[in-house]
């Protein structure tokens, strides 16, 4: 076997523990939220969710952690974190008031909506201010304390919380369950959005308890995945800017404009109708004199980079403010001293990054690992969450200049204490074409040099995302290596993170150069002498779960195959819930370029299936839908191969309940083991 090599550096060493990491393990381990400072600089409040797997749920509980330092709450020690909540419900949301002393947050009681709740930080019980027929959601407290803004959703043709409640009500008696549409966007990802609901955005007067809506008359959606995030005040408290999901009828698009409206009342105004595609995350800036957005060029392509631009309010001018950057920014905010900080994938991470006044390119202030909830603060400092491969998210903190992190909170060590963890290394292998691509190695606790493992090649779904150093809590990569394996994570061409050439050069040929990358790859880890070439199997989901069948039909090297919610008919899949840019994406339309389509597609290389493989899919699946998993898994039956269905009737895209998940873990690892031993 001839292969280019590359060297391997070591990320992360192996860490001994009583026993390797399990479903059971990873459910136990606290999810840590992205940190909100507080006005001062002085605290922080974070969201931490555990998990009850005998209840099947999950609670958050909001604490109160020192800005520069902390360790496991004691009640002896004020300088440690401290809950501030009741782990009776489940809360979250935490915006502290302009002056420090209060904190809003929205709480769900016994399985109700979520309500906006406020609660004094020195002492007392929380206050319920809404009991809202479809809760609340993101409140953001007015500049000068006298209200708070936050969203809520209301139903089309009955725009008030009193309509909304006797339109709900109607329904639920309603015998007929019919969803009637001629949109071309009629559900997204688990939801029909037939039913109407929309976000609003409303005010609560602190003085009079009086609820008004801002944006009375909006039919435009937020994001359908998280609504949160999506407006932002001016510092006077005077307007309000939003980003809006609408139709654009004349192109037969959906795309999101970013809208401005008076806080005192008035007709939201578009500012970006006339832009090509997505315009998102408007912040104003420090002085209120402009807008910063982001912008992406192509419509039909979702991974298109995020260019910053800026609205100058009195010129009514946009003006690029990043646009030749070739990473795509996200989650931006200012500083009070007017820098921008955001955060952007780089080389399979996501990285921080800062933009000063007049600076024509950003600097990197965090880096390593995988950081979320970037947020600036008094103190010139840095707050966010951080995360890798053998670490899950914890509160760090770093200089807004740059510079080392400081690891502030330890929610999780409880849980990992007695897990054994294997080493993480990073390597780089000549991809399809002779190109560089980058790939992350997990070895097995209690690796031993010049043994031979099993393989698991691990495909990441998009396909323009990417394997990240990340402590992913659905497709762990710990997970996959304890049972005595080599997980391999290849940012296959098509990844993003190495700019915009590296993620669109597979758009209408999805099965070419990912293949020959993954391909390649596994050639090199044969070649190190630790893969055992008779036991190797690959796993994916989404587009992951297509490469699955791809290399079903193309290939018969691995021993087993795991496709979860996989794509198997291109065709098929115009019944999901977005089909603008198909055509891009797979070569062409069905009335045009079916030649192309037919030659990407795995389902018309049945012939050569014979490789064992787990097919997994959930019914409320509306990115690929329920019948692409049951027409593979039919197919295979049919042909007489070696095949397992595992179907959820109670999840969708993604195993999100903690019972589901445990038994996805154990199907997984059980047809892992069935082929590969351990």
């Amino acid at each position: 076997m001839s292969v280019m090599t590359f060297p391997s550096t070591a990320l992360y060493p192996a860490r001994k523990g009583e026993h390797p990491l399990t479903a059971e393990d990873i459910w136990a381990v606290p999810r840590v939220g992205s940190p909100v400072p507080s006005p001062d600089g002085t605290v922080l409040a974070v969201t931490v969710t555990t998990y009850d797997l005998e209840k099947n749920q999950g609670k958050g509980r909001i604490w109160l952690v020192p800005a520069r330092g902390g360790g496991p709450a004691t009640d002896l020690d004020p300088g440690t974190p401290r809950p501030l909540t009741s782990p009776d419900f489940s809360s979250s949301d935490p915006a502290f008031s302009p002056d420090g002393k209060r904190l809003a947050f929205t709480r769900k009681v016994d399985g109700g909506k979520a309500q906006l709740h406020v609660m004094p930080l020195d002492g007392g019980e929380a206050q319920k201010l809404t009991d809202l027929p479809l809760g609340a959601f993101d409140p953001m407290w007015l500049p000068d304390g006298s209200g708070i803004v936050f969203g809520t959703m209301l139903i089309k043709g009955h725009l008030t919380p009193e309509a909304t409640k006797v339109e709900l009500e109607r329904r639920e008696k309603d015998p007929v369950k019919a969803h009637v549409t001629e949109d071309r966007v009629y559900r997204y990802w688990d939801t029909w959005l037939t039913t109407g609901e929309v976000p609003h955005l409303l005010v609560y007067e602190m003085a009079t308890g009086a609820v008004r809506d801002l944006t009375p008359e909006s039919i435009a959606w937020f994001d359908w995945m998280d609504p949160s995030g999506q407006y932002d005040l001016s510092p006077d408290g005077q307007e309000l800017a939003y980003a809006g999901i609408i139709v654009d009828e004349a192109r037969s698009l959906v795309r999101t404009v970013i809208f401005t409206v008076p806080v005192a009342g008035g007709t939201p105004v578009a500012l970006t109708l006339d832009h090509p595609a997505d315009d998102t995350r408007p912040r104003y800036t420090p002085d209120g004199k402009a807008i910063v957005y982001g912008m992406q060029h192509d419509p039909f392509f979702y991974a298109d980079r995020v260019r910053l631009m800026r609205y100058d309010r009195a010129g009514r001018a946009h003006a690029p403010l990043l646009d030749a950057w070739d990473l795509s920014p996200m989650h931006w905010e200012f500083a009070a001293e007017g820098s921008l900080v955001f955060e952007a994938e780089e080389n399979g991470r996501v990285s921080g990054f800062a933009l000063g006044k007049g600076d024509n390119a950003p600097r990197r202030v965090v880096q390593g690992g995988s950081i979320a909830g970037l947020t600036p603060a008094r103190g010139d400092r840095l707050y966010f969450t951080l995360q890798t491969i053998s670490q899950p998210p914890e509160v760090h903190s770093a200089p807004a200049a740059g510079g080392a992190a400081e690891r502030l909170t330890r929610f999780t060590d409880a849980a990992l204490a007695k897990v054994a963890l294997g080493e993480v290394r990073e390597m780089q292998v000549e991809g399809a074409y002779g190109e560089s691509v980058q790939m992350f190695v997990v070895l097995p606790p209690g690796y031993q040099t010049g043994k031979k493992y099993p393989l698991v090649q691990v495909v990441h779904g998009g396909p323009h995302g990417i394997s990240a150093d990340s402590f992913h809590f659905r497709w762990n990569a710990q997970a996959f290596a304890a049972p005595g394996y080599v997980a391999a994570l290849v940012n296959f061409q098509g990844s993003t993170s190495w700019g915009q050439d590296f993620a669109q050069r597979i758009q209408g040929a999805w099965g070419d150069r990912p293949f020959g990358d993954v391909m390649k790859a596994t050639d090199v880890l044969l070649a190190t002498g630790m893969v055992d070439e008779t036991r190797m199997a690959a796993v994916g989901g989404s587009y992951g779960g297509y490469m699955m069948s791809w290399i079903e039909g193309h290939t018969d090297r691995f021993q087993c195959i795991v496709n979860h919610a996989g794509v198997y008919d291109l065709m098929s899949q115009y019944a999901s819930d977005v089909t603008q840019g198909r055509a891009q994406s797979m070569g062409g339309e069905p009335w045009e370029g079916i030649e192309i389509i037919d030659r990407w597609n795995p389902a018309r290389f049945a012939n050569g299936f014979q490789t064992p493989m787990l097919v997994i899919h959930g019914e409320k699946d509306y990115r690929v839908p329920v019948s692409q998993g049951l027409e593979c898994y039919g197919v295979l039956k049919a042909k007489g191969v070696p095949a397992r269905l595992v179907y959820f009737p109670d999840e969708n895209h993604w195993v999100l309940k903690p019972a589901n998940s445990i038994l996805w873990y154990r199907e997984v690892h059980g047809w892992l083991k069935r082929w590969l031993g351990a």
